[in-house]
């Protein structure tokens, strides 16, 4: 699913209008009654005094005054306030403000400052419709205060399309509106992705408001959304003849002593995510606890007791993958390079991996074409430098990614995959339980397994991120969030497969 910036978006909608062909004013009923579905779902009407709908002049507003109109029809109580400082009167804006008042239902209030605006109940629940995602410069002083006087109120908040103030493209500057939610029309925005933004967005969903399919297959655009459907057209479901010899050999070069639970966990969801064969490469220090814990992996042992110092046989297997818990230390340091040197398939780099690499940069070139590095914010800053939001460090990711010619996965909320195109693909599962110990090394054994079983780096980039995030949600339904540890995404790695198969 493609991310559009504001001006494709417009284009978009002006499409539509011609080639479909429909007026301005009908697509954007189409949009309000999208947006009035998801809302009765959502919030009962029983459950609220008042749906506060706080409307600019534009079409934002306009989008607003429908809904204020749809929201009505279904029995809600609603009162507008017309935000007059908050742009120009577009004629999406006055005809749906005369639809409005020919209802005779709504009460409808001219608002000119903050103080103009009441205390709102307690009860009420508050829609923003005040300015979309056309803005371009910070909120005025008036518009700041009315920001202010919502945020203030500690009323629930619900944005149409963008929170006012929130730029959709670029980093947000000043005062905006903090939502609880933000529904967006047709895809989600940039902006609603990053963490910078989350106190103004809150959860977000969205929704098909019928814009051209020809355009938004045709139209090219960097950025792109993971949903359930995009994995599901890669998915491959297995042949009754299959055996283990056609899903892979995956080595994972991991563990050291006091870290040899990154090496278990890393193990272990290599082999539930359907890879034939797994050895995992360890210490001696490790053997008993790997031949215990996972009786289904193959052990390869080091010589050295405590740490990686050297492996042979590269290339008997499918796939390699090292890093988890493996340590820094100088002969780990020394054979990593040795690795990355004689190594002529795609990799998996993670975790002390990566922190050997960011000890020295110049080994960066040494990575084999396609590999996939997982590094975690702090990890990417050691690896590539500080950044000063957001937007620059998907960007810096996304040059690094096409420079070294490898996919990047930097991982948290909304996990973003670069890769060696400059394409960048951010995951739409997961949750904060997620944030815990072993969660990487976990998402480690899961790539493995996929790039091992032939699915390209690009897919298995996807697909991986994509699954480790489900399994992470099916466990939080069970567990909560709070009580979710790494080996959960494992127990819960089949359902999340489950879910690929009902498609």
């Amino acid at each position: 699913m493609k991310i559009l910036s504001n001006e494709q978006m417009k284009a978009a909608d002006a499409y539509t209008v011609a080639n479909e062909p429909i007026t301005y004013i009908d697509l954007m009923e189409r949009a309000s009654q999208c947006f009035t579905n998801w809302f009765i779902n959502k919030f009962k009407a029983s459950d609220y005094k008042y749906i506060s709908l706080l409307c600019g002049l534009g079409n934002n507003g306009g989008d607003g005054l429908a809904v204020a109109r749809m929201l009505s029809a279904q029995g809600y109580e609603v009162q507008v306030f017309v935000i007059n400082c908050a742009g120009t009167e577009t004629e999406e804006f006055k005809i749906n403000y005369q639809r409005l008042v020919q209802q005779h239902k709504v009460q409808i209030s001219r608002i000119n400052s903050a103080d103009e605006l009441p205390i709102f109940d307690e009860k009420e629940l508050i829609i923003d419709a005040m300015l979309g995602a056309g803005l371009t410069r910070e909120l005025s002083d008036e518009l700041q205060e009315i920001a202010k006087h919502i945020n203030e109120c500690g009323n629930l908040v619900v944005a149409i399309d963008i929170p006012t103030g929130v730029f959709a493209d670029v980093p947000t500057l000043g005062v905006a509106v903090e939502a609880n939610y933000t529904y967006c029309f047709q895809l989600p925005k940039l902006a609603l992705l990053f963490p910078e933004n989350y106190h103004y967005v809150g959860e977000f969903e969205f929704g098909d408001i019928g814009l051209s399919a020809k355009y938004l297959q045709e139209v090219e655009t960097l950025n792109r959304y993971v949903v359930n459907i995009s994995v599901q057209r890669f998915f491959k479901k297995r042949d009754k003849f299959a055996h283990k010899g056609v899903f892979g050999h995956a080595l994972l070069i991991v563990g050291s002593h006091g870290k040899m639970g990154a090496a278990v966990l890393a193990t272990k969801a290599c082999l539930r995510a359907g890879a034939g064969l797994v050895t995992a490469h360890i210490p001696n220090c490790g053997h008993d606890i790997m031949q215990t814990t996972v009786p289904e992996a193959m052990v390869s042992l080091d010589d050295d007791e405590h740490i990686f110092t050297r492996i042979y046989e590269l290339q008997k297997y499918t796939t390699v993958a090292l890093g988890c818990g493996l340590s820094t230390k100088n002969k780990t340091r020394n054979a990593l390079c040795y690795v990355l040197k004689n190594l002529n398939t795609p990799a998996i780099i993670d975790a002390d991996a990566l922190n050997i690499l960011s000890q020295s940069p110049d080994w960066l070139e040494l990575i084999p074409k396609n590999s996939i590095l997982t590094p975690h914010p702090k990890e990417f800053e050691r690896l590539f430098g500080s950044t000063t939001h957001s937007f620059e460090r998907n960007e810096l990711q996304r040059s690094k990614a096409k420079e070294l010619g490898i996919f990047i996965i930097l991982k948290g909320a909304n996990t973003c995959t670069a890769t060696p195109e400059g394409l960048c693909y951010f995951n739409s599962t997961g949750n904060p339980g997620m944030g815990t110990a072993g969660s990487g090394d976990v998402l480690t054994g899961i790539l493995a397994s996929l790039l091992a079983q032939g699915y390209t780096p690009l897919e298995t980039c996807i697909m991986g991120v994509y699954l480790h995030g489900l399994a992470g949600d099916i466990a939080a339904k069970k567990l909560s969030q709070e009580a979710l540890i790494s080996g959960d995404l494992i127990d819960n790695l089949g359902a999340a497969f489950l879910e690929l198969h009902k498609g």
